[in-house]
């Protein structure tokens, strides 16, 4: 390699320049081919090789020491750094602009938007139709359609309190969760059960579509966080039944597969009830992913927790703070600022694995969709359901991870 090295770039015979030059016109040349087909050799395979060998001889020409360079020398790090690592470049930006045409085609070009039936796609592309017809399904489900503006003020209500966090001083921010976590499941329930207040009750099995996902998801989170928080000081506790509680509870939760819980809260768990008792399918799914989530939870802040220096717990016991005390204002916010992403990655793992309710009959986005394929007025347009399921997950996990982000951004103390 370090001969083939010397002859095509021997040092100090061209300027560095001239070599970047010289690889960009290759590189250039190889994505050109790709798109359009350049090169007429053999056949498409042999044009293929050609073109990525040129590819992977201009991405060695421009990979750069030079110090002024500096946005150049950062491209390389990314995906030029080896040979491999052109290589493998070259193959996904080859893929990109082969598959791109096609997917622009079925996707937009050939596909139908407007419509009231399967009849009204006639292009060989998607059919946005069926989105379009069962919109309102995929968002609320069964719900009743006249009463969906309960489920619009639940989540008006959330979005409101949440973004008043950024408004108050911090002395108030601490009621706002605890208005989040003590006070809004009981508002939330309300609005959306109804049974008072002159609302129609509605049972949640008649709940669903991304409503549902949303409502598990973000009720899970607000009850595992807390959960994991005591879950994680509970294992580093010096008492030792507390301590060997917490480990079993977490082991155990770890140890089982979330689709197994869920069965287990729909089949076996009423069968452990008193006759004449019954607790709503919703509430066992919601408690059952709360108590998975809370496990993981509990390890992700214990690692945030033995993170932290013997210096902080020292020091805060130095100025007289008690456990929770210094647990609370000193321990707790360092640790949970180190486990942002850990806390993120839950969350977002939590909120991709709500279609898995569907072993307990309830109907999320996911299988909405599911139900809507089945139907014989929309037989073969599961692909533009699934596609449009995964571009919503997609999107909110991007957006739960961009806030976390920004979160870590600001909290950091490395200025």
């Amino acid at each position: 390699m370090s001969k083939i090295t010397a002859i095509l770039r021997p040092e100090g015979k061209i300027d560095e320049k001239i070599y970047i030059a010289i690889g960009s016109l290759l590189v250039a040349f190889s994505f050109l081919d790709a798109a359009f087909n350049l090169l007429i050799v053999v056949n498409d395979t042999v044009s293929s090789l050609i073109a990525l060998v040129i590819g992977i001889v201009g991405l060695f020409y421009i990979r750069t020491e030079d110090r002024k360079l500096f946005k150049l020398r950062q491209f390389n790090k990314a995906i030029n750094s080896t040979n491999f690592n052109a290589f493998l470049t070259l193959i996904c930006i080859f893929a990109i602009i082969e598959y791109t045409p096609y997917a622009y085609k079925w996707l937009f070009s050939e596909a139908n938007f407007v419509g009231n039936s399967k009849e009204d796609c006639t292009g060989g592309g998607a059919c946005w139709v069926f989105i379009n017809v069962w919109f309102n399904k995929f968002i609320y489900g069964l719900y009743p359609n006249e009463e969906t503006w309960r489920v619009n003020a639940a989540f008006i209500i959330l979005l409101l309190t949440v973004g008043s966090v950024y408004l108050v001083n911090e002395k108030l921010k601490k009621y706002i969760i605890l208005f989040l976590i003590f006070v809004f499941p009981f508002i939330a329930l309300t609005l959306l059960a109804g049974g008072s207040f002159n609302l129609s009750y509605i049972p949640s099995t008649e709940w669903g579509g991304l409503a549902l996902t949303f409502i598990i998801s973000i009720f899970a989170m607000i009850f595992c966080f807390p959960l994991g928080v005591l879950l994680a000081m509970g294992r580093r506790s010096e008492l030792k039944i507390i301590k060997y509680i917490c480990i079993g509870f977490i082991e155990f939760w770890r140890g089982v597969p979330l689709i197994t819980v869920l069965f287990m809260a729909s089949v076996m768990f009423p069968m452990f009830l008193p006759d004449g008792s019954y607790v709503d399918k919703l509430v066992r799914c919601i408690v059952g992913i709360t108590l998975f989530e809370a496990a993981y939870m509990a390890e992700v802040v214990r690692g945030g927790l033995q993170a932290l220096p013997k210096g902080q717990y020292e020091a805060a016991k130095s100025i007289g703070m008690g456990y929770w005390k210094m647990n609370a204002f000193v321990i707790l916010p360092q640790a949970i600022k180190l486990v942002i992403p850990g806390i993120t990655n839950t969350f977002i793992a939590l909120f991709k694995d709500t279609p898995l309710i569907f072993v307990m009959g309830l109907l999320e986005i996911l299988g909405m969709i599911n139900l809507a394929k089945t139907n014989p007025e929309w037989l073969g347009f599961a692909a533009e359901g699934y596609v449009f399921a995964a571009l919503v997950f997609w999107l909110f996990c991007y957006l739960m991870s961009k806030y976390s982000q920004r979160l870590e951004q600001k909290l950091s103390t490395e200025r």
